[in-house]
């Protein structure tokens, strides 16, 4: 990550730092390790050594905390461990200046989270190149996003173990390590597969076995490339709206609420511990229908 020190050199003096100098207990100084590691796989993912970082590259860095649907409360935890990370940095002589001095704390506005017509779904699923090595896999990566509302990070931890195509349910290590059933549409299935018949044809890498979705070199895939996967499939099929892998499971839930799906249902298939959280969806539908009887409604049109 710097011209003479490696990735995991770097870590383990900051760790070695965290528990010496901070004193601090081993569940807070892993956190602190995860937030460096996401900071890690950004910066590889933009070719971007420590050296070069400036605050440009760390607002980028928390935009795709956000564009990944890490919640407000996570994403300042997240920016909180990476001020400490390159305070440490600064100290050791490592960058200078400290790039991280004016990176703010995200803001806590309030704002429904958007949601996909089926026919942008459809769109984006059909934007697919099916030709390309990755066609088939990134086909069934959108198709079990939507299709079981999966958080981004269950997807990338789903282990082939825990499918069950024949029954057509998957079981879900979520928040917590709490495990849920999770039903699976007859479109994931088969394009789960379709895709297993060319995943065993890669040099899958140790620890990487048992790993639903790989990368072409036989490893897991990161968020970072799941975000950049539904992204790029938004921008092909026209949608003119800033989405991520979240966006999906919020659509996937606001879908089922629009065809009479229970609260209860949608809050054990999505795995919120609150009732609450999954709330949102209500609002969401009375929004929608709000924009409906406005745009519909004889009184309120115009002209």
């Amino acid at each position: 990550m710097t011209d003479d020190i490696s990735r995991e050199q770097i870590a383990e003096m900051f760790a070695a730092y965290l528990r010496l100098e901070r004193g601090l207990s081993v569940n807070t100084l892993d956190g602190y390790l995860h937030d460096v590691d996401k900071l890690f796989d950004f910066l590889e993912g933009t070719a971007t050594s420590l050296c070069e970082v400036t605050i440009d590259h760390l607002r980028a860095f928390a935009a795709s905390l956000h564009d990944l649907g890490i919640s407000v409360r996570s994403r300042a935890r997240i920016i909180s461990g990476v001020r400490t990370f390159f305070r440490y940095l600064h100290i050791e002589g490592y960058c200078n200046p400290n790039p991280a001095l004016l990176l703010e704390n995200p803001s806590a506005g309030k704002h429904l989270p958007e949601v996909l017509t089926t026919e942008e779904i459809d769109s984006m699923i059909e934007a697919i190149d099916l030709s390309s090595p990755e066609g088939m896999r990134n086909r069934a990566i959108m198709e079990t996003l939507y299709g079981c509302g999966l958080r981004v990070s269950e997807l990338t931890s789903l282990e082939i173990s825990r499918v069950h195509l024949d029954d057509q349910f998957l079981v879900v290590r979520g928040k917590g390590d709490k495990e849920r059933l999770v039903p699976m549409s007859p479109q994931a299935v088969e394009c789960i597969r379709e895709y297993m018949t060319q995943r065993c044809e890669l040099d899958i890498k140790p620890g990487s076995e048992n790993i639903l979705f790989l990368n072409r070199r036989g490893r897991y895939l990161t968020r970072t490339m799941i975000l950049l996967i539904v992204k790029r499939l938004g921008e092909l099929a026209g949608v003119r709206r800033v989405i991520s892998p979240h966006t999906l499971r919020h659509s996937f839930a606001t879908h089922l609420l629009e065809g009479g799906a229970n609260l209860r249902a949608i809050q054990q298939m999505l795995g919120h511990e609150d009732i609450s959280t999954t709330e949102i969806y209500l609002h969401i539908d009375a929004h929608r229908l709000h924009e409906e009887i406005l745009a519909h409604h004889p009184r309120n049109r115009r002209g």
